[in-house]
This record gives structure tokens, C-alpha cells and sequence, in this order.
């Protein structure tokens, strides 16, 4: 049965006035991609009434603040279109009930931080992860957002000796010189901190609290050896640096997850030797022979790889689905999706956030010169967790 329709033609006085410019400087507001996305949100919730009224009050607030302020039902809506059409939703995630968390009061780096956390104990769940998208305070015309700089809320440093996630060398650089001690005796697995901006405070850092990563130790279903390796890799993939456009508004600091593939552990940060490298000891133990790529050895180990985290993550009950069943999820989702349009609500990555996760910079916002960053202590967001939990 069809949808009911939004009721008819909006009249030229409820439509959404056209971009205008003030001060010899072009609003940057995308007004057709509110008209746009109110009408979807609309179509979509006709229970929600006639989207007449709806633009009649945007058209207003959009012309007294230069913004507007969605409902919390389209700031869900947009969400959740969001993760289903950028393409990180995995398989078997059931957007339509993603649990999308409303915190667009929050500019302040300590809060943002404390709720990422919290965000990481939420989604982990035992182990059964839990779909969640945390949203945080947007840009407006008078007070841009906060942003996270790190790729995702959980991430292993690396250092300049080829220890840890080579991918990350140079963000563990940066951090160190902004105040980031790493332990005593660095290992492959050291968790960075989070580094969280603001225009107000600049950028901060926090120790992410050990007792929401969530990780999972690797053994092979087959070589008993395996889990003499000491290789691990953390449960929750929530990718924290992109931009969630929702009608014309940018909120950019929207941490969402979904759960991981099996190879985008083994294979892209494991056996990579750009990542982590750890096919070749993988291969050495299997008594292959390293000295010729015709051996075909980075492949074979691989795959024990991509079988170790796929054994370990059913062992321990942490939800992994596997690189097959994802690339049949990926055909029909790219049957089914719809068409690129500039006005729909995405998660969108910027040139200058793909490289703050890498190289820890450039700031987002000028800091004053008298700012200085210092990393917070653990207890901090510990504390900031235990009051969320008792009350």
C-alpha cells in the first residue's frame, strides 16, 4: 500500500527562503538541503502531520539565528538514513532501531570525551554489540562544534622503533609532544588517548578508561602456538572523525559503530605490514619461506590470521561477521541504495579530519597562544562514568 503523500504544494510563503548573503559574505547554510530532507523526514513519518508548518518554523528560525534545530525524530531519521546509505553499515545491522544518542548540548571537550566512553561501554554490551550512533553539539553560525581527531575511539599507538600500528606513528608523535606519556615499557597494543577540540578550549587529550575497551585475545582454532603471539585487537569499531550532514546541519562530532569484518582486523591491520606486520612471524611459524614473495607466504599467513580473529571473536561472544558474507551484504546494498545527492543526510570525511587521525593535525580551530594542552587523568572520565552509572 502506497504512503499517504505530504500534503500537496507548499504555498511560496511557507517555502524556505533562498541563500542570501549578508555582509558581503555568502550564508553558508544549505537551505535546499533542509527543504529536502524535512519533505523526506515527512514522507517518511506522516504521522508526524504536514510538512507545511514544519518549513513555515525553520523558515523563521532560519532567519533569526542563521540555523534551526531539528527534532529529536529527525535528528534520529537523518542518523540512521545516514549510516544506511554511507555504506558502514554492516550486515545484519538493523538501522531502522539504531540507537541514536542525543547529546547536541555537549561543547565542552571533558563531557564529549566522558560520553564517547561512555559510548564505547554501551556499544560493547557484553559482547553482543550494540549499534549506537552519540551525537554532540553542531556548527552554528555562532559557535562551531567540537570535532574528535582520532580515527577511531579505540586505537593502538605506534612507535618509531616499528612497534605497535605503523599506521598511527605519526599521530603518536603528536600526541607525545601535546603531553601524552605512553608506559613504561611500550608495547604493541598501547591505546592512545582521545583527542577531543574545541573552539573555546582548543585540543585536549583524555586517557581513554581501560574498563570500557573491551578486547579480544587471539588463538587459532588449529595451531596451538597461535595465542603464544600475544596478538589482540579491541572489540568495538567506532569510527569517531566524520561529519554527520543531517538538512543543512553539520554536526561534527558524531561517533557511530556498527561491528567489525574479520579482515579489516586480520588482514588490513594485523598481517598488513603498513599496520601491524604480523604476517611475517605468523609465516615464520608456519615454516614458511619469507625470502620470496612467490611463495605466496603474506597470503597464507593471512588467511591464518583472518581465521584466528574470526575463532577468537565467536569464542569469546563478541559479534564479527565475516569478509564473504559482507561482500554479498555490499552487492545488494549497492542495488539497492540510492543515488548520491548532495542534500541527503551522510557521514562525510574531510581531507583535514583523514589527516588529524593520521598526522595529529592540523588543528581544526586556531588555538589562543596562552592555551596550553595537558592530557587528563584517567580517574577523570572513570569518575564521569561511575556518577552516569549511579545515577
Amino acid at each position: 500500500m502506497p504512503r499517504p503523500a505530504v500534503t500537496g504544494d507548499v504555498p511560496p510563503q511557507l517555502r524556505l527562503p533562498p541563500v542570501t548573503s549578508t555582509d558581503d559574505e555568502t550564508t553558508t547554510f544549505d537551505l535546499d538541503g533542509a527543504e529536502s530532507f524535512l519533505r523526506m523526514f515527512h514522507i517518511a513519518h506522516p504521522e508526524a502531520g504536514p510538512v507545511g508548518p514544519r518549513l513555515a518554523q525553520v523558515r523563521d528560525e532560519v532567519a533569526a539565528t542563521g540555523t534551526y534545530r531539528h527534532t529529536a525524530d529527525e535528528l534520529s531519521y537523518g542518523a540512521r538514513i545516514a549510516l544506511r546509505d554511507s555504506g558502514w553499515c554492516t550486515s545484519g545491522v538493523p538501522w531502522r532501531r539504531l540507537k541514536v544518542r542525543d547529546l547536541r548540548g555537549l561543547r565542552n571537550a571533558a563531557a564529549v570525551a566522558g560520553e564517547c566512553a561512555e559510548h564505547l561501554r554501551l556499544a560493547c554490551h557484553d559482547g553482543g554489540i550494540r549499534p549506537l550512533v552519540t551525537v554532540f553539539a553542531p556548527d552554528t553560525p555562532t559557535a562551531p562544534g567540537p570535532c574528535v581527531w582520532n580515527e577511531q575511539l579505540v586505537r593502538y599507538a605506534g612507535y618509531a622503533d616499528g612497534l605497535g600500528d605503523r599506521r598511527y606513528t605519526a599521530f603518536t608523535e603528536a600526541v607525545r609532544g601535546m603531553g601524552w606519556r605512553p608506559p613504561a615499557e611500550p608495547g604493541r597494543f598501547d591505546v592512545l588517548p582521545l583527542v577531543v577540540e574545541t573552539a573555546h578550549e582548543g585540543a585536549q587529550l583524555f586517557t581513554v578508561p581501560p574498563e570500557v575497551v573491551r578486547e579480544v585475545r587471539l588463538e587459532h582454532p588449529d595451531l596451538p602456538w597461535f595465542g603464544d603471539l600475544g596478538l589482540r585487537w579491541h572489540a568495538v569499531p567506532v569510527i569517531s572523525n566524520m561529519r554527520l550532514c543531517v538538512g543543512g546541519v553539520t554536526y561534527p562530532a558524531a561517533p557511530f559503530n556498527s561491528w567489525f569484518v574479520g579482515s579489516e582486523i586480520g588482514t588490513r591491520s594485523l598481517a598488513d605490514e603498513h599496520a601491524c606486520g604480523a604476517a611475517r612471524e605468523v609465516a615464520e611459524a608456519l615454516g614458511l619461506d619469507t625470502t620470496t614473495e612467490r611463495s605466496l607466504w603474506r597470503d597464507r599467513a593471512a588467511v591464518e590470521l583472518n581465521r584466528a580473529v574470526l575463532h577468537s571473536f565467536d569464542l569469546a561472544r563478541v559479534t564479527i561477521t565475516d569478509h564473504h558474507s559482507e561482500s554479498r551484504h555490499r552487492l545488494s546494498w549497492l542495488r539497492s541504495r540510492q543515488r548520491p545527492a548532495g542534500n541527503r543526510p551522510a557521514f562525510r570525511l574531510d581531507p583535514a579530519a583523514a589527516r588529524r587521525a593520521r598526522a595529529g593535525g592540523p588543528a581544526r580551530f586556531t588555538p589562543h597562544p596562552a592555551e596550553t594542552t595537558r592530557p587528563q587523568s584517567p580517574g577523570r572520565l572513570a569518575e564521569l562514568l561511575r556518577r552516569r552509572a549511579e545515577g
